[in-house]
C-alpha cells in the first residue's frame, strides 16, 4: 500500500510505502490491520517502481513505514533499488531490529530515520503488548545518533499509558542516551476504528492544554523537543 504525502518526509514531497506485519502489539496502533498482517491493498514491486518512474519529476523522496519495515527479508535490496532512482529515502522503525538498521546505514541507503520511542524503558512491555529486548531499542537509538543523518525520535502520548511522571522519566532516559540536544517529538494519540485494541477505538485523547503541559515539562530536560499538532 502507498500514498503521496508532504508530511511523512519533512520538506520533501514523498511517496509513503506501508509494509505488512509488526512484532509489536501496541494497543493504540492506528494501523492495526497492517500490524496483524491483514490488508487487501498489496501492490507488486513492479507496480511500485512504475509508479515512481511516472512521478520522477515530481517526487523528492520515499518513506518506508509499517507495520515494521525491518521485518521484511528483502528490505535492504528494496532500498537499494529505490536509491537507484535518486530519490531520498526515509525509514520509520520501532527500533527492535538494530542489526537491520545497521546494514542499511553501513550501505548509505538512508537519508532520514524516524524511530518510535514507545514509553520510558520500564513501561515498554505494557506499551507494546509484547516482551521487549531493551538492549535492541537502546542500540538502535545509538546507531541513529551516531549516523549523522537527519532523524526524529517520537512518542505517541496515550491516556492510560503515559502521564507526566512517565514522560519526564523518558526524557531523562533519552538525555542519558544522547545528551540534551537529542531531537524528540511528542504527538497526540487519536482514536481510530483501526486501532489494534478495540478499547482504543473510542478512547479520548489528551486535550491541547494537557499536551502543552507535558511539552513544557519535558523541554526543560530536552530543549529540542517539539509538539506535533
Amino acid at each position: 500500500m502507498q500514498k503521496t504525502s508532504v508530511i511523512d518526509f519533512p520538506d520533501r514531497l514523498s511517496c509513503t510505502v506501508f509494509t505488512v506485519g509488526c512484532n509489536f502489539a501496541c494497543p493504540f496502533c492506528h494501523n492495526g490491520d497492517l500490524a496483524k498482517g491483514k490488508t487487501e491493498n498489496l501492490l507488486s514491486e513492479n507496480y511500485f517502481f512504475e509508479f515512481l518512474d511516472k512521478r520522477k519529476n515530481v517526487l523528492e523522496g520515499v518513506c518506508i513505514t509499517g507495520g515494521e519495515p525491518c521485518l521484511q527479508k528483502d528490505l535492504v535490496e528494496f532500498c537499494q533499488k529505490i536509491k537507484k532512482t535518486d530519490l531520498a529515502l526515509k525509514l520509520d522503525t520501532n527500533g527492535s531490529r538494530p542489526e537491520v538498521l545497521e546494514r542499511l546505514l553501513k550501505k548509505n541507503l538512508l537519508d532520514m530515520v524516524a524511530m518510535d520511542i514507545k514509553s520510558c524503558f520500564g513501561d515498554y512491555g505494557k506499551t507494546t503488548g509484547v516482551k521487549i529486548n531493551l538492549v535492541n531499542i537502546k542500540e538502535s537509538i545509538k546507531l541513529i545518533l551516531k549516523s549523522g543523518l537527519e532523524y526524529e525520535f517520537r512518542t505517541t502520548v496515550v491516556p492510560g499509558l503515559h502521564d507526566e511522571k512517565s514522560l519526564v522519566k523518558l526524557a531523562e532516559e533519552l538525555r542519558r542516551s544522547g545528551g540534551k540536544e537529542i531531537i524528540w517529538m511528542l504527538q497526540k494519540f487519536r482514536a481510530s476504528q483501526n486501532c489494534l485494541d478495540k478499547k482504543y477505538r473510542k478512547k479520548k485523547s489528551f486535550n491541547d492544554e494537557e499536551m502543552e503541559g507535558f511539552f513544557e515539562l519535558v523541554k526543560k530536560i530536552l530543549p529540542k523537543t517539539s509538539l506535533r499538532e
